[in-house]
């Protein structure tokens, strides 16, 4: 849907603009052999490796596939497997085309800016593309192609030839980056245009269908973080013997050293029961210990 397009969006404008700001701030080919390829491919690959993992760990489905348990009426119902296999693959795919949003901006904009690829890969340049002397050996010749991207340490008269060696990569890196966009581009355009045809729904059915699913989404939130609210009120209340917000609060419960120390702590979810869990510590307390105790009147002096 739309909102889908504006989120890509905007995760791919955020990302180009973090990549400009780590080349700015990071970036610094080390300029010798051996260590540029490390350092060029680093650059390229980790960043994006770290932006698949948060795209994947970001996605409510992930987590939904992954804690998923099949309920005693999906068990009545017993889907074939090739259904289950087709449900899963379906999401893992959705699941990656959203992840991949940020690592393949990431790489098509460092591609297109060739500067890592300038570094990781200099050393590797044929003679045949510049003006080598013959007298040079493969040793030396490496070493100077290995400092070509700062010019700083390249000689005034392999000026010329560090100029047409970094034409040369610059070239072939954003050749490959927009390669690389084409390729995603045409993927995802084929993608929707398959889906679309092995889809059940109608065009207009499937608009009504999605606009459901978000709605539904979002009024389940809503309701989730009312509900909650409301539960946990209960056990604050029976806590301190008022709810917060309240008001002509008559008196106030005063909580034991035993009680501060119950609710105290780190704790994980508890099961109770085979259809009940405790949220937490004060929830426990709650369910099991009576709100007897010290009341004070805030009418009265303390």
């Amino acid at each position: 849907g739309k909102e889908v397009v504006v989120a890509n969006a905007v995760i791919a404008m955020l990302t180009i603009f973090g990549q400009q700001l780590f080349s700015f701030f990071t970036f610094s080919c080390p300029c010798h052999v051996g260590q540029n390829l490390i350092y060029g491919l680093a650059f390229l690959g980790v960043p994006a490796l770290i932006l698949l993992v948060v795209g994947y760990a970001l996605n409510n489905q992930t987590w939904r596939l992954v804690t998923g348990k099949r309920s005693s009426l999906q068990e009545e119902a017993k889907p074939s497997r090739f259904l289950q296999c087709k449900l899963v693959c379906f999401v893992l795919c959705s699941i990656t085309g959203r992840a991949l949003v940020a690592p393949v901006t990431w790489l098509a904009v460092t591609l297109i800016n060739g500067s890592y690829y300038v570094c990781a890969v200099s050393e590797y340049v044929s003679e045949s593309y510049y003006e080598a002397s013959p007298n040079v050996t493969a040793g030396e010749r490496r070493r100077v192609l290995a400092a070509f991207p700062c010019s700083q340490l390249v000689p005034p008269e392999l000026t010329r030839a560090r100029d047409e060696v970094i034409l040369l990569l610059r070239y072939q890196s954003q050749v490959a980056g927009w390669l690389l966009i084409a390729v995603v581009v045409i993927t995802v355009f084929l993608s929707y245009c398959l889906a679309s045809c092995f889809s059940p729904l109608s065009f207009l059915h499937f608009r009504y269908w999605s606009s459901y699913v978000s709605n539904e989404q979002e009024l389940f939130d809503e309701a989730t973080d009312q509900h909650s609210r409301l539960y946990a009120m209960q056990h604050v209340r029976k806590f301190f013997g008022f709810a917060p917000g309240s008001e002509d609060i008559k008196e106030i419960r005063i909580p034991s050293l035993r009680e501060w120390q119950a609710i105290s702590g780190l704790a994980f979810l508890k099961r109770v029961d085979e259809e009940h869990y405790d949220y937490s510590l004060l929830h426990d307390w709650a369910l099991k210990e009576s709100a007897d105790g010290k009341y004070l009147k805030t009418d009265e002096d303390p």
